[in-house]
């Protein structure tokens, strides 16, 4: 499958291509212009495109988008609104009009209720419109919202659901792999869990 990743040079971004490659697939890395594209594996394609400027096009040629961008909490809340939440819903938008077979959207713990006051407040607010979108759309969908990140690679070894300790931590290398694996994967079709890595 050809499958697009926002968010391709980021942390995690960078990750699911590599997987997307392990797995047969053909990961198409979107880009900025300014973005440092060294960081991703070795023979990944690019197009470049702009979550706060998306054209009608993004998704010509796709199979599937896995949207693994995310601003953090660190963003003023307009640019984290502009990227997580109308960058999103847009990128959605577009791949519904392209007839993506699956749409695998990273998320967040927390966007169930976003603490009100709190430094995540802005950020998971736009995840939880961003996710509400998507479950919304028709399109077939995979949701899913790691605990807190680490920079680890992991082993592979992880739990869903209501089995998920929401302070525990779930690394870069583990969210990565479960991005890539819903591409396709049908137990994944519809659904939308908390995860951590073991």
């Amino acid at each position: 499958m050809k499958v697009l990743v926002a968010g391709a040079t980021g942390k995690t971004g960078r990750r699911v291509v590599g997987e997307l490659q392990k797995m047969g697939h053909t990961p198409i890395a979107m880009v900025r212009e300014s973005s440092d594209t060294s960081v991703l594996p070795e023979g990944a394609q690019t197009r470049v495109a702009d979550l706060t400027d998306l054209s009608g096009d993004v998704c010509d040629g796709c199979d599937a988008v896995i949207f693994a961008a995310g601003s953090g909490g660190d963003t003023g809340e307009e640019l984290t609104r502009k990227i997580d939440r109308d960058g999103a819903q847009r990128l959605v938008d577009i791949a519904e009009k392209a007839g993506v077979s699956r749409f695998v959207m990273l998320s967040s713990v927390g966007t169930e209720q976003p603490e009100k006051g709190g430094e995540m407040q802005h950020y998971l607010e736009a995840k939880r419109a961003a996710d509400d979108h998507l479950e919304a759309s028709g399109l077939p969908y995979a949701i899913l919202r790691p605990v807190a990140l680490t920079d680890e690679d992991g082993t592979r070894e992880m739990r869903f659901g209501d089995d998920v300790d929401v302070e525990a931590k779930a690394a870069r290398g583990d969210v990565a792999h479960v991005l890539a694996d819903a591409v396709e994967n049908a137990d994944w079709q519809g659904k939308n869990l908390l995860m951590q890595s073991v």
